[in-house]
């Protein structure tokens, strides 16, 4: 029996996070509103390109055709489109084959008030102000960044990727770093604390079901040797030795697993992650996101990093 939507993982999406909207965007910005209209029924049938977020948002519902039962995922558009200039966005979604029926438009209003209504552990967007009103609201949302992307069609696996520090969990351990004095005082903090599990972060929700669809793929594994399974997913963290231990003991704590973590210690978080080619990858300080031009990135603006000074 199919999850209720209470009980799936949800992902709302802006079409500008789903769709490259930039030539849209240009009408709008230079001619106004009503030119904008005419673009849209002008090129009603030519599909949108791809966006950054498109990659990760295609596999991420091919696991609703991998585990047919449960139906376990779910992607809501939350646009700020007219129901009418939205049409052409939910067009380029039936070319592509996406199963998104859900949908809700706005006519130029933010969407993000509406993100726990949808039941939503993530809603991702190109609009840093509807990004930053949904943070500062509680909800988890993330602003994709433009960058180049390719979404390899016979590549089937879903490799997501997180910071730890003010993402998954909050950015306490981060305001504690910002005090030291130094990098040793900040790891004997850290040492004497290892033990206590961390407050949860913006995306500790989306992160926690994501380690359940998971233990359905395992259970899907164990009944069929065959299967082969979507997801992988890793930690890229600043972190390192002795600090490593307050993160893993508060995963545990949440009852939550990785399949790969890299404790970096001051090594470019590009360098790893552009052998890992993640789907997509969540951070909290845009100093790790400069200079990645090939790899979906999401900015997470939350926390002690992203305070107005």
């Amino acid at each position: 029996m199919p999850y209720p939507i209470e009980k799936k993982l949800v992902i709302a999406v802006a079409s500008s996070a789903l769709f490259d909207l930039s030539e849209s965007d240009a009408v709008f910005r230079n001619q106004g509103v009503e030119a904008y209209r005419r673009h849209q029924e002008k090129h009603i049938d030519k599909s949108l390109k791809k966006g950054v977020a498109f990659p990760f948002i295609r596999r991420f519902l091919n696991l609703n055709k991998a585990l047919p039962d449960q139906q376990p995922v779910e992607v809501v558009l939350l646009s700020r489109n007219s129901p009418e200039t939205g049409m052409r966005v939910f067009r380029s979604i039936q070319h592509y084959g996406l199963d998104i029926s859900r949908a809700a438009f706005f006519s130029g209003t933010s969407p993000y008030e509406y993100i726990p209504a949808y039941n939503a552990s993530l809603f991702l967007s190109a609009n840093g102000e509807d990004v930053q009103k949904a943070i500062r609201a509680g909800y988890p949302a993330g602003r994709v960044i433009e960058t180049r992307i390719t979404d390899e069609v016979n590549d089937a696996e879903l490799r997501i990727a997180f910071d730890f520090d003010g993402v998954i969990a909050g950015d306490e351990a981060e305001t504690v770093y910002k005090k030291a004095e130094n990098l040793d005082q900040f790891h004997a903090m850290e040492t004497q604390l290892s033990t206590v599990p961390m407050n949860p972060g913006p995306l500790q929700d989306l992160f926690r079901k994501i380690s359940f669809l998971q233990e359905l793929e395992s259970k899907r594994s164990e009944e069929d040797p065959a299967y082969k399974r979507l997801l992988k997913i890793a930690i890229v963290t600043a972190r390192s030795a002795p600090a490593h231990e307050r993160m893993i003991n508060t995963l545990k704590s949440w009852g939550i697993s990785v399949d790969e973590a890299f404790f970096l210690g001051g090594i470019e978080k590009k360098r790893i992650l552009e052998i890992m080619k993640p789907h997509i990858f969540f951070d909290d300080q845009m100093v790790h996101l400069e200079h990645m031009d090939k790899i979906p990135l999401v900015h997470i603006p939350f926390g002690i990093a992203n305070a107005v000074r």
